[in-house]
């Protein structure tokens, strides 16, 4: 590792819309280096990224302030194209593949292997062949230097989520000039077992001299993988330390400026909790046909009051569950809302009958992206249950702009949604803030069931306790029964009644949240329930 930094930041600062979201931001970064960048959601780690990275959001915003330097040398990228061209690659929170592209035509885009031609010579390279094997091939060197097992022939629509992230990072490596990765939350749609193959190909890319910096809320990931780290806390540097001598407990409260617990997140109930005997949602044979997420024959119960968890390896099925049951892809088999048979496939409906979703994918699903904070939480709301309107129903109707307003803000206030207020367009919200607004936008439709998915993807530490004190309330407060699904197991057994383990499209077993952890993990093997209490009798015999 070189003693002269690769990337040197002097007083980097950036406002928004009046906002100050960076001040005077300085740190090094040297050639094989591993920089973990924390923070809470709206700290400003995506903004100085997309700062390094020349996203023309910055210079279609007023730009920015400082210096920014490689190789000793100012550069001020104005497009990613430039720092792409400078050896930087860049892995953003949200994918930007191509859903109908192969794994190779997405990593080798704009950089394909042409077959040469008589006719590229006399017209142009347009006139020119791809070569699909030496494409397949190249694609094939870059996923197995992550360490995965995934086709470069796959369609990148058929994919789950976590191959989706791979196929991002593949085609970054593939890059021949490569010097500087910025990597935003990789792990966050990774199983354990993938995020563990991914830290180690990352260690072994920083050997060969690429500098990385890697964005991450999984504070035990960053430790184990960064050689520095720096904290980010509202726009400014507050840490720059030695990774092995900071503790997760340091670390934590450095990002939220104040002491956070490593321990498991324990809710305090605010009101008496109710579970009732009676079932509230009834799942009977249920295939649903999600790519990357199928499910093939899934039957469980949920009790009326309960919070009930979905967990599971990736692409196993269980996100697709909850998309099913809500319609936004085909499924069959018998759903049942409190005794009464769901219409499947028929989204409109399932909103009728109080249920409410609150998507994995928050921007491709859960948002509109160019509109108001507060028409994103009340849309939903008003086009279903006529909220949010005022005049003579079925005559003359307007929208109560004083009443959204007023909605946003509470619930703005409730889920510490860092924004300018109820104006600002979510588009321009941070990640994990977007997140807050999906599950304001549920709150208001006051459901009965409340499905969810990943709740807290994305989410920094502070903020994941305050997203889960929240679903918590308000199953205390309002008796909703809520269905969470996540890849998280600590987050389902800290707030779930009971979780459900989905594996290959099919329920392995519901044990009790406080159950062994490796009890979970061994139905996540392919064991079910009977076979942990065969162990279990075995182990005390």
């Amino acid at each position: 590792m070189s003693d002269k930094p690769l990337l040197k930041l002097e007083n980097i600062g950036k406002e928004y819309y009046g906002n100050r979201v960076l001040s005077n931001v300085n740190f090094e970064l040297k050639a094989g280096e591993i920089l973990g960048l924390v923070g809470e959601n709206g700290a400003g780690k995506s903004t100085l990224m997309n700062i390094l990275f020349g996203m023309p959001v910055i210079a279609s915003t007023g730009g920015y302030t400082g210096k920014v330097l490689m190789d000793g040398e100012l550069v001020k990228f104005i497009s990613p194209t430039q720092a792409l061209a400078a050896g930087i690659g860049m892995v953003h929170q949200e994918f930007s593949l191509i859903p109908g592209f192969s794994a190779a035509e997405n990593i080798l885009l704009n950089r394909e292997v042409l077959n040469p031609s008589l006719l590229e010579y006399i017209f142009s390279d347009r006139m020119s062949t791809l070569d699909r094997a030496a494409m397949k091939a190249r694609a094939d060197t870059a996923i197995k230097t992550l360490g995965v097992d995934i086709s470069p022939d796959m369609i990148v629509a058929e994919m789950p989520v976590g191959y989706k992230q791979f196929i991002e990072i593949a085609r970054e490596i593939d890059r021949r000039n490569t010097r500087l990765l910025f990597l935003d939350e990789p792990t966050a749609v990774l199983t354990e077992t993938e995020a563990e193959i991914l830290l180690k190909a990352l260690k072994s890319l920083a050997e060969k001299g690429i500098a990385i910096v890697f964005i991450s809320h999984r504070l035990h990931e960053v430790k184990e993988l960064c050689d520095r780290i720096v904290v980010l806390r509202d726009g400014e540097v507050i840490q720059d330390t030695d990774a092995k001598t900071a503790t997760v407990r340091q670390i934590a409260s450095w990002m939220v400026g104040r002491t956070v617990s490593e321990e498991r997140h324990e809710s305090k109930p605010q009101h008496p909790r109710v579970v009732y005997d009676d079932i509230a949602l009834s799942v009977k044979n249920l295939w649903v046909d999600m790519p990357g997420e199928t499910v093939r024959d899934v039957s469980l119960e949920v009790r009326r009051g309960e919070i009930f968890g979905i967990g599971g390896l990736a692409g196993h099925g269980k996100l697709g569950i909850p998309n099913g049951i809500m319609g936004l892809y085909p499924a069959g088999g018998s759903v049942k809302l409190f005794g009464t048979k769901l219409q499947l496939n028929k989204p409109r409906k399932v909103l009728d009958n109080k249920m409410a979703f609150v998507s994995e994918d928050r921007r491709g699903v859960g948002l509109l992206l160019d509109e108001r904070i507060d028409w994103n939480i009340t849309f939903t709301a008003m086009q279903v249950q006529g909220k949010f309107l005022k005049g003579i129903k079925g005559l003359l109707q307007l929208r109560d702009d004083e009443a959204m307003e007023d909605a946003a803000n509470s619930l703005i206030k409730l889920l510490d949604i860092k924004c300018t207020g109820p104006g600002q367009h979510a588009g321009e919200l941070s990640g994990g803030n977007q997140q807050k607004v999906c599950l304001a936008k549920a709150f208001v439709l006051e459901p009965e069931i409340l499905l969810v998915c990943e709740p807290t993807r994305g989410i920094d530490v502070g903020a994941k306790t305050l997203v889960l004190d929240a679903l918590r309330a308000y199953n205390e407060g309002h008796g909703t029964t809520i269905i969470v699904t996540s890849s998280e197991l600590e987050e389902l057994r800290s707030i779930c009644d009971r979780i459900a383990i989905v594996g290959e499209g099919k329920i392995a077993g519901v044990l009790p949240a406080d159950s062994p952890a490796e009890d979970f993990g061994m139905l996540m093997m392919g064991n079910s329930v009977e076979d942990i209490e065969r162990e279990k009798e075995k182990a005390a015999s």
